[in-house]
C-alpha cells in the first residue's frame, strides 16, 4: 500500500506516460486549430501579485485563490486564470505588435475549490483572446475558433451547443426596471445563478429589487426579437461560416466575473451532464483597468479546460475513437533487436546512424531473448524491427504490422526506412 503522505493532494493529478500522452493530444489539437486561425502563443508567470486578481475580478474568484505571503512580505497568488495576466502583458507590450492581437496560451491554473467531476484544484486551460478590435467580427472569429476546437476533437452539432448571451441586454433590462447603476452587478449575479438556485431562493434575492422571478423567466424564454443586435450580427457571420447550427441565444448565460461587458458564451454538452466545457466573452474595460487608464483596448476571449473536455471525449464514441487512435503506442520508428550478443557495438553504431537520420530508435539495454525483444517492439508500437545478427552488416528488416521481413544491407535499409522526398 503506497504511503498516503506521498499521494497527490486533493484536486491534483499525476501524469504517468499514458495520461501525459492524452494531455499532449489536447495541447496539440488546441495548438493546431489556433494556428489555423492565425493565433500566436504567449505565456505568463505562474505567480502574480494578488492585487492583479482582486482588481475588478468580482464573483467567487477571490475566495478560491492559492494566496501566500512570500519571504519578501509580498502578497502573491498562484494564477487562478490567465485573463488578468493577459491584460497586464498586453498593456505593457501592445505597441510592439500589429493590431488586433490574436493570442493563445495553454497552461496550468490553480483554484482552491471542492474537487468534483470536471473540477480540480489544478487544471489546464486553453485560452484564446483577440485584443484591439471592438467589432462583431472578432466575436464571431473567436466563437468559430471555439467551435472548430470541438469539431477537431470529433464532436458534432449533436454533441454540443454554444449558448450565447449579451450582458448589455441585462444591463438595459435592469435600467428599465429601476435597478440603481451601483447595484447592477448584484442583479447580474442573481441572473448568473438563476438556473442553479432554487426558485424560492432566486425570488428572495429578487425581492430586494421588487421583481418577480416568473417575469424574468418569461423574458428569458421569449426574448424580444432584436434584443441583442450584437448577437444577430455574430449569428449572421457564423452562418456564413457554416457554423450557425452550433449556437443559440440563451439569456441564462451571464458569466460570473465582473469584467465582462458584452457578448458572453458557454459551451455545453447536449446531454447537460457536465458543467461548461468552455466559456468567455467580451471584456472591453479590463486592459484599461489593469493599466490605470494608460492603455484602452477592447478585447474578447474564452478558456477551455482539460478536466471537462476529458470526460466529454470519453462519453462520445467518435471523439473517443480519435483520441484512442492518437494515443496508440508509437514510441519509435525502429526497434533494434540484438540476435548475436557479440555484435552489440555494431548495433550501437547502427542506432546512432538511424537517429542521426531523424528516426526514432529504441534498442535493448541488457541481454534478452530475441523473442522477448520482438514482443517488446510490438508493445511499444514500433513500425519496424531491425535484427542485428552475426551476418552484420546485413540485417533483417521486419515490418511489424504485416509480419513481412527481408534481408538487406545498410544502404538499402536507410532507403527503406526514410520517407521519400518525392
Amino acid at each position: 500500500m503506497p504511503d498516503a503522505r506521498f499521494q497527490p493532494l486533493p484536486g491534483f493529478r499525476d501524469f504517468a506516460p499514458q495520461e501525459y500522452a492524452f494531455r499532449a493530444y489536447l495541447f496539440n489539437t488546441w495548438r493546431k486549430v489556433a494556428h489555423r486561425y492565425g493565433f500566436v502563443e504567449w505565456e505568463a508567470p505562474t505567480i502574480e501579485s494578488t492585487e492583479l486578481y482582486l482588481k475588478k475580478s468580482g464573483g467567487e474568484l477571490p475566495t478560491q485563490l492559492f494566496r501566500f505571503t512570500d519571504q519578501g512580505e509580498r502578497d502573491i497568488t498562484v494564477r487562478p486564470e490567465l485573463t488578468a495576466s493577459l491584460g497586464r502583458i498586453a498593456a505593457a507590450y501592445q505597441r510592439e505588435y500589429t493590431k488586433p492581437l490574436k493570442w493563445f496560451e495553454i497552461g496550468s491554473c490553480f483554484r482552491y475549490e471542492k474537487p468534483q467531476k470536471g473540477r480540480l484544484r489544478e487544471f489546464v486551460q486553453f485560452n484564446a483572446d483577440i485584443l484591439g478590435e471592438a467589432g462583431e467580427g472578432s466575436d464571431s472569429e473567436l466563437i468559430a475558433l471555439a467551435i472548430d476546437c470541438m469539431r477537431e476533437f470529433g464532436f458534432t452539432a449533436n454533441d454540443f451547443e454554444v449558448r450565447i448571451s449579451d450582458r448589455e441586454v441585462w444591463i438595459r433590462y435592469a435600467a428599465e426596471h429601476g435597478v440603481p447603476e451601483e447595484q447592477v452587478g448584484d442583479f447580474l449575479a442573481i441572473i448568473d445563478k438563476f438556473e442553479r438556485d432554487r426558485p424560492e431562493d432566486s425570488q428572495k434575492k429578487l425581492d430586494a429589487f421588487g421583481m418577480l422571478r416568473a417575469d424574468i423567466e418569461a423574458f428569458i424564454q421569449n426574448p424580444p426579437a432584436g434584443c441583442s443586435p450584437r448577437y444577430d450580427a455574430v449569428l449572421a457571420e457564423l452562418d456564413a461560416r457554416g457554423l450557425a447550427e452550433y449556437v443559440k441565444l440563451d439569456l441564462y448565460v451571464v458569466r460570473g466575473l465582473a469584467y465582462y461587458t458584452g457578448l458572453v458564451f458557454e459551451i455545453f454538452d447536449k446531454g447537460h451532464s457536465l458543467r461548461a466545457v468552455a466559456g468567455g466573452g467580451r471584456y472591453n474595460g479590463l486592459v484599461s483597468t489593469l493599466s490605470n487608464g494608460a492603455v484602452d483596448m477592447p478585447a474578447t476571449g474564452f478558456a477551455m479546460g482539460d478536466a471537462v473536455i476529458a470526460h466529454l471525449i470519453e462519453a462520445c464514441p467518435a471523439a473517443r475513437a480519435l483520441r484512442d487512435a492518437a494515443l496508440r503506442p508509437n514510441a519509435c520508428d525502429v526497434c533494434l533487436v540484438l540476435a548475436a550478443p557479440e555484435m552489440r557495438m555494431q548495433m550501437l553504431t547502427l542506432a546512432s546512424t538511424l537517429r542521426d537520420a531523424g528516426l526514432r530508435v529504441d534498442l535493448p539495454l541488457a541481454p534478452a531473448k530475441m523473442g522477448n525483444q520482438l514482443k517488446r517492439a510490438e508493445k511499444i508500437g514500433a513500425r519496424y524491427a531491425v535484427v542485428v545478427g552475426a551476418e552484420y552488416p546485413r540485417v533483417e528488416l521486419k515490418t511489424l504490422a504485416t509480419r513481412e521481413s527481408v534481408q538487406t544491407d545498410l544502404e538499402s535499409l536507410l532507403c527503406e526506412l526514410l520517407p521519400s522526398e518525392d
